[in-house]
């Protein structure tokens, strides 16, 4: 790995942690220019490695403080099932992720809501009503120890 490479890593890695800190304090942590990190920086977002900037929420403070994870499974694999049930997923505004993935199960959800009275709404209301879905495994989010998601 060239010199370049771990400043770039570098770049990225504090990038994500912070993304509202300023060039000069970036261009001084990994030990460029200012105008030189600029650069490098402008370029990892033209190239889209840098996809935007966003603000990390406090969910609890806004009244989501139950987290699930939704493991679900589909009774008909085609196409046809998948297209449905992610254009129904995605009006759902308790979902925060949809993740099509391979193994028993054919979809893993994160989704936010109040408590777990509103997850039963949520469970029985939406995810319930859907043909395509056969199986749904929740896990609870108990603490969150390490979390990186920007």
């Amino acid at each position: 790995m060239t010199n370049d490479d771990t400043r770039t890593d570098d770049i990225l890695r504090i990038l994500s942690k912070n993304g509202r800190i300023t060039n000069l304090e970036l261009a001084d942590k990994v030990g460029l220019s200012p105008s030189a990190c600029l650069r490098r920086v402008q370029e990892l977002e033209r190239s889209g490695v840098i996809k935007g900037y966003r603000a990390v929420l406090d969910q609890a403070a806004l009244g989501r403080g139950l987290t699930a994870y939704i493991g679900v499974g589909l009774s008909d694999h085609s196409k046809a099932s998948q297209e449905a049930f992610e254009r129904s997923i995605a009006s759902a505004r308790e979902v925060r992720e949809c993740h099509n993935i391979t193994g028993a199960i054919e979809y893993m959800l994160r989704v936010e809501v109040a408590d777990i009275a509103a997850y039963k709404t949520f469970h029985t209301d939406v995810l319930g009503t859907l043909p395509q879905v056969s199986s749904i495994t929740s896990y609870v989010v108990l603490e969150s120890p390490k979390d990186e998601r920007g």
